[in-house]
């Protein structure tokens, strides 16, 4: 889909809205992954080079339409080292600013008129600005106020980083590299049938893990104990194992598992295959057999598609082995110049960043929901909105 860009938009003087994610982590007040708001300044940057004058609107958390000041923007900033206008419907602020300022509007989940689309909330959000730029891919997939409403009132456009993600996730999916291999993990099949599906038709190899993986390796008949996974997907893991077959595309299920006797962060850890579990073991992580096919079959792909971890990853280092592995070996990989390695998905990139090689992946995305539903091929009401 062709979208509309800043590029070469005048905006010297004009006043734009600016739609960035940052729905970062923030404990005891303080940023503590600083990632979408990083990804974010190019656009920002290039707006206030040339003259814009910005006002950013931005979510963070589920305040449920109330003005929960939990999830206050204060924190974000605070780091940005801008002010924060403690309404983002506001506008007094508009006539004191001048050519390259920047401010950052307070949550605009107080309202409840933003994930509702209301019109009438979209019109007084909009209003005093000269136009829009949307540079959230993350919250795209969402059809909400501040990223489709404002674009019936204001000349609308895409911002750098939402380019680059629809630019770098096109290419993928269109014409990649092969052989592709797809990494899919997570938790729940029922939330990814679309996704496995899409991915089958394109993909060479498409690796199952983390408790989707159980509910596969469940479907298949392997003894699973008592840990998280899907039963009444049990169908739907079969059928989409054959959709795999029908498409030629080779499906990897967990071969073992890290389990434990507790669902613990320092539970002691034993890797056992399906035929070795106990009905009171609680899986936490692939096993050795298991990460070592992956990292081999990564190894020869020239492609990698990865989202969600294949084991409890954020707890290190016991439970983060299978996750750390898979990232280490796609680095390796990218920084070789053997693979274009894509990643996308909150706690995946989370796994990147602690074990250190985020920067070495070719692309990392800042969505999660929208980069499963742009791959699946879905369209996102915030990229439709913005179409040419």
């Amino acid at each position: 889909m062709k979208i509309r860009t800043i590029d070469g938009v005048d905006v010297r003087g004009k006043y734009v809205l600016l739609r960035d994610d940052f729905n970062v982590q923030i404990v005891d007040g303080k940023i503590t992954d600083s990632f979408r708001i990083n990804q974010s300044m190019p656009t920002i940057n290039a707006l206030r080079d040339a003259g814009a004058r910005i006002a950013i609107v931005a979510h963070l958390g589920r305040p449920k339409g109330t003005r929960n000041m939990e999830y206050s923007l204060k924190p974000v900033a605070e780091y940005m080292h801008i002010p924060l206008i403690k309404d983002c419907l506001d506008k007094d602020f508009l006539a004191g600013m001048h050519d390259g300022d920047v401010v950052l509007l307070e949550n605009v989940r107080f309202y409840p008129g933003e994930e509702e689309n209301d019109s009438n909330f979209a019109q007084r959000l909009a209003d005093g600005f000269d136009l829009f730029v949307n540079d959230a891919f993350a919250v795209s997939h969402r059809a909400h106020a501040s990223t489709v409403g404002v674009t019936k009132y204001l000349p609308s456009y895409a911002g750098k980083l939402l380019a680059s993600e629809i630019e770098q996730l096109d290419a993928v999916m269109s014409q990649p590299a092969r052989p592709l291999v797809a990494i899919v993990a997570g938790s729940k099949v029922s939330t990814k049938i679309g996704v496995l599906r899409a991915l089958a038709r394109i993909a060479d190899k498409l690796i199952i893990g983390g408790a989707l993986g159980t509910t596969f390796n469940y479907a298949c008949g392997a003894r699973v104990g008592n840990s998280l996974f899907e039963a009444d997907q049990k169908d739907t893991a079969l059928e989409i194992m054959e959709y795999c077959r029908q498409n030629n595309c080779e499906i990897f299920i967990p071969l073992d598992k890290g389990v434990a006797k507790e669902f613990a962060r320092d539970a002691a850890r034993t890797d056992k295959t399906f035929d070795e579990i106990d009905d009171d073991d609680v899986i936490l992580d692939a096993g050795a057999l298991t990460t070592a096919r992956d990292v081999e079959t990564i190894r020869n792909a020239a492609t990698v598609i990865w989202n969600g971890t294949v084991g409890m990853a954020e707890w290190m280092p016991i439970w983060s082995v299978g996750s750390f592995e898979i990232a280490r070996a796609m680095a390796e990989q990218t920084r070789a110049g053997k693979l274009k390695s894509i990643v996308g998905g909150g706690d995946t990139v989370a796994a990147l960043e602690a074990c250190g090689v985020k920067d070495d992946i070719s692309y990392v995305s800042t969505g999660g929901g929208a980069f499963l539903e742009y791959i699946e091929g879905r369209e996102l009401p915030g990229i439709v909105a913005l179409a040419a």
